[in-house]
């Protein structure tokens, strides 16, 4: 096999080796103005840009110990508007420029708007800014919804409600985009608190709470409350209609009641942990567990929906639409397309059933449950809402790219993002909307048998097969050059044999048309 092999190599080489001295001068034009993205694995390398560093066990870094770290400030440091995020305030530059920046667990790019836009108020401006570097790389990233491109450089970066702290992170101006800035939403750019893996435009790329943690003492974990629309406190808000607190580098005990329960992240990318039951009204959708992890299962601030595979969803729809028969909705509703509206102050919770979804918990054998209330998963549509009326929107919808665990589940928890040990944990949140009957709640443990085996694995393809394909196809590509070499080596031959004249001239010019 092998020599068989070699030989066709250096018989292809040889053959190319002739049509390459024919070619040569038509290779040779190239176009110096074509736009190239930027490959994936070729990151910036450069001393005076310490933030952008070539992929490094993370382990091997010592941290030192938190120390006079307050949390009093980051309480209430979020706000937002239902179904459009939640955003804290951060200062880029010098001399400080103020931004209202979206909290996102679901991407690991620090970017914001650099270039005038209809749904910005304000926007980064590099040349304002003292402490501004250019990186000279350009950088694309795309969402679920909507696109952005922009510039890439550092700059220095603070949260006025946040860690007493300034570092120099990496930022991505902004100069185009599609369906991403959101008109009335009040935030001017991101703030991915992913892992490097899934940065842009490849993992060389320190992600901003990675230059935190590094740069600062603060210890390697973060905390969210978001409180809905319902929250009772959320009327001092002003402009928006929600609010909810960052805790950066510990937690918060006076945010959440009972226990915190937590769950491995089963991989630094997104915020991946393993579901391993689906309960509506306390039935179970009776799916193999693989399904609910299909082909990941990850915890999202940036998305407002639960999202689910499209045969979790259908199941969970069904069981929804079974347990609250008493109403009759249309169609369009469980799709998320139409809206429902009861007289203001009656809407009929109680018809609605409670989702539980259990966590595979740190003892690998035994998992927790979190209960999803009718409150967290109708979402109130205030836009077209009038004073007589209170309008919903179904926000569990359908996913090609796995479970997503997006804002409408988080608003009845305290979550906490412990990346120094990665896991994440879940108590109920001080700030959960409730009715007299029913509450979220965090439960556990349940006792189960080999749960990690409910994470979806890509398949791996076997490297003989591979190899067998390989050789195949290199056959078939044999078979089929071996009368093209010989049409072209006879060709050739031809031309040598013949005198040239002037009309041989023609066929070289034409090479530059």
């Amino acid at each position: 096999m092998e020599t068989a092999c070699l030989f066709w190599m250096l018989f292809l080489w040889t053959i190319t080796g002739l049509l390459l001295v024919t070619c040569s001068d038509a290779g040779s034009q190239r176009s110096d103005s074509m736009a190239i993205r930027i490959p994936l694995r070729q990151g910036p390398h450069s001393e005076a840009q310490p933030a952008v560093r070539p992929p490094a066990p993370r382990t091997t870094r010592k941290r030192r110990a938190a120390s006079g770290i307050s949390f009093v400030d980051m309480i209430d440091n979020l706000r937002g508007k239902s179904g459009q995020g939640y955003y804290v305030e951060m200062a880029v530059g010098d001399p400080p420029q103020k931004l209202n920046i979206l909290v996102d667990t679901g991407s690991s790019n620090f970017a914001v708007g650099a270039a005038p836009h209809p749904f910005l108020r304000r926007y980064y401006h590099r040349s304002l800014s003292t402490s501004y570097k250019d990186l000279d790389l350009s950088v694309y990233v795309p969402y679920t919804q909507g696109r952005w491109e922009g510039e890439l450089g550092t700059d220095v970066v603070s949260i006025p409600h946040g860690p007493n702290a300034s570092l120099r992170a990496n930022i991505a101006a902004i100069t185009q985009s599609d369906r991403f800035f959101i008109n009335g939403s009040n935030w001017e750019g991101i703030l991915g608190l992913a892992y490097a893996e899934i940065a842009r435009p490849d993992e060389t790329l320190e992600p901003f709470f990675d230059s935190l943690v590094y740069q600062t003492n603060v210890p390697n974990l973060f905390s969210l409350q978001l409180c809905g629309v319902g929250y009772t406190q959320n009327y001092s808000l002003g402009s928006a209609t929600v609010g909810g607190s960052m805790i950066i580098g510990g937690t918060d005990p006076s945010l959440y009641v009972g226990d915190l329960w937590y769950t491995p992240i089963r991989r630094e990318w997104y915020y991946e942990v393993i579901i391993v039951r689906i309960e509506v009204n306390g039935q179970d959708l009776n799916m193999d567990c693989k399904e609910y992890n299909y082909d990941k299962s990850i915890v999202d601030s940036g998305t407002t929906n639960l999202r689910l595979p499209r045969k979790v969803f259908q199941a969970a729809v069904k069981a929804i639409e079974a347990a609250s028969s008493t109403e009759q909705f249309p169609p369009g509703f469980w799709l998320g397309e139409q809206l429902v509206c009861w007289q203001a102050g009656t809407t009929p919770w109680h018809i609605f059933p409670v989702i539980s979804l259990y966590l595979m918990s740190e003892n690998r054998n035994q998992s927790f449950r979190i209960s999803i209330l009718p409150q967290q998963y109708l979402r109130p549509v205030e836009d077209v809402a009038s004073a007589q009326e209170d309008c919903y929107k179904f926000a569990v919808s359908q996913s090609s790219t796995g479970t997503v665990m997006g804002a409408v589940i988080m608003e009845g928890f305290y979550v906490v993002f412990d990346r120094q040990n990665k896991r994440i944990g879940f108590a109920v949140s001080t700030c959960h909307v409730h009715d007299e009957f029913r509450t979220a709640s965090v439960e556990g443990p349940f006792h189960g048998f080999d749960l990690e085996d409910c994470g979806y694995n890509i398949p791996q393809t076997d490297e003989s097969t591979l190899m067998t394909i390989a050789y195949i196809m290199a056959g078939i590509c044999a078979l089929f050059m071996l009368p093209l070499c010989l049409m072209v080596c006879q060709w050739r031959f031809a031309r040598c044999l013949r005198p040239l004249t002037g009309g041989d001239f023609p066929d070289d010019i034409s090479l530059l048309k």
